[in-house]
């Protein structure tokens, strides 16, 4: 008799561990935020080189990376940066949290907005965000390197 309840108890807490730990897994992925799902759907691209017009992982744009990581989500936006840079509404970069848009004009020559990225992290004054650039393809930047300080317009909350 005493075996039988002690094979039971342990029988169960076998059971009721397992079981918390599987729900535990998804409710952290049930739980996660639009924005978190957004970013890990844009850094899925990181390394991928860079394609004028790209959005698979055969070649991406700076715009097409938005594109695609908030399509995933059912989110849909423009396809191209200046038109991105039309939707949500203007945020000051001390407001800007993880998931927001960053907009930039990368040459004198241009009068429009012609480059964005997603903001994936924000750490006091350092705001580090994805992107694709023509030279070094999907890549991780911070908003305190000088040439993208300098090129910064504006950042946006589109969620």
């Amino acid at each position: 008799m005493k075996k039988a309840l002690f094979l039971s108890i342990i029988f169960a807490v076998i059971l009721s561990s397992c079981s918390s730990s599987k729900i535990a897994g998804t409710n952290n992925k049930k739980n996660a935020s639009k924005a978190d799902k957004i970013v890990r759907n844009a850094l899925k691209f990181k390394g991928v080189k860079y394609k004028f017009g790209g959005t698979t992982k055969r070649g991406m744009d700076c715009s097409g990376v938005i594109y695609v990581a908030f399509g995933d989500e059912n989110f849909q936006l423009p396809r191209i940066s200046r038109d991105i840079a039309k939707r949500g509404h203007k945020i000051s970069l001390s407001k800007t949290q993880k998931g927001d848009l960053l907009f930039f004009k990368t040459s004198n020559s241009r009068r429009s907005i012609n480059h964005v990225g997603l903001i994936i992290s924000k750490k006091k004054d350092q705001i580090r965000f994805i992107h694709a650039t023509s030279s070094r393809g999907v890549i991780i930047s911070s908003l305190l390197e000088k040439y993208w300080k300098k090129a910064f317009v504006k950042a946006t909350k589109v969620l």
